[in-house]
């Protein structure tokens, strides 16, 4: 039984009159009276009684005749739901963000897109790099947000979106606090301590290690913000992403020799189709103009500010 058919049959069923349904059908009464017919086959009997100037359901034609139209109201209602989704008046996007990416450099774009983009309903997930991955293979979000110092998995596209450079946090009072930048060799003996969802965190122990500098191990956690009001306690110091929202207290400080940078990627599934609203964001993203890196010392600056009240 086909969509046209119903429609037919309920046209038939509000005209009572064949001609008439064929006319508001906009198809001939042959044409309508084969699809009648065929609809009667399939469902073993009559669904019009045809009299001289008396057409009326049969009993059959009564008891189909809810169904039908609720099969019609569904397919209206299901094709409305397509049509507004095209048109970005109602649809949703599943956004992977890494753990570690600072809201306070992104929200300028959200907030951008949002406005942009009204009708696009975002969801944001947090999660390290290898469970963004197989989401996004799996289907279970649209769109990644993330970098990893290895090369992604060759199912995904990467597009690079900015380079943030990694920053050491330290105390007010810290012997580091006199200095512009601090060299790995420096970080010797340092208490150390460690964000667990750290993607580079290998990459920067060997960095260490390399340049002679052999860390002292005292505290690791998932949180960032542990993590960091310890550091701010004088408990120890740590590597943070350069663009993260900072705790009051920190003092921020280059690394170098060698610095130690990651890319901020925008990461897709190779090959797989966009909707209407991933396809927006994707443009979106695109050309959005993302502050240069070399912030750190307006950052530093304000880390100090917002400590000393």
């Amino acid at each position: 039984m086909e969509i046209h058919e119903i429609r037919y049959f309920l046209a038939v069923c509000q005209t009572l009159n064949f001609t008439k349904a064929a006319e508001q059908c906009n198809v001939s009464q042959p044409a309508l009276t084969r699809a009648i017919q065929k609809m009667e086959a399939e469902l073993g009997g009559l669904l019009f009684s045809r009299e001289r100037g008396n057409t009326h359901l049969t009993e059959l034609g009564r008891l189909m005749h809810p169904h039908l139209e609720e099969v019609m109201a569904r397919t209206a209602a299901a094709k409305d739901s397509a049509a507004r989704f095209l048109r970005l008046e109602s649809a949703h996007l599943r956004l992977g963000v890494m753990c570690t990416i600072g809201p306070m450099r992104f929200v300028g774009f959200l907030n951008r897109f949002r406005a942009d983009h009204g009708g696009i309903e975002l969801t944001l997930s947090e999660a390290v790099p290898s469970r963004l991955s197989a989401a996004l293979l799996q289907g279970e979000i649209d769109i990644a947000v993330m970098a990893q110092p290895e090369a992604f998995d060759d199912r995904l596209r990467a597009e690079l979106l900015y380079r943030e450079r990694f920053v050491l946090a330290c105390p007010i009072g810290h012997p580091f606090e006199r200095r512009n930048a601090i060299a790995m060799k420096d970080m010797d003996g340092q208490t150390y301590l460690q964000r667990a969802n750290c993607e580079f965190r290998d990459v920067l122990r060997e960095r260490c290690e390399t340049a002679g500098a052999f860390i002292n191990r005292s505290y690791r956690s998932e949180r960032e913000d542990w993590i960091q009001t310890m550091v701010a306690a004088g408990m120890g110091v740590c590597f943070i992403p350069e663009f993260s929202a900072t705790h009051p207290g920190l003092v921020l400080r280059r690394v170098e020799e060698p610095e130690v940078v990651r890319d901020i990627c925008l990461v897709t599934v190779a090959g797989r189709r966009w909707s209407p609203a991933v396809a927006s964001f994707v443009q979106a993203i695109r050309r959005y103009r993302w502050p240069a890196t070399g912030d750190i010392e307006a950052a530093e600056e304000t880390a100090q500010v917002v400590s000393l009240g």
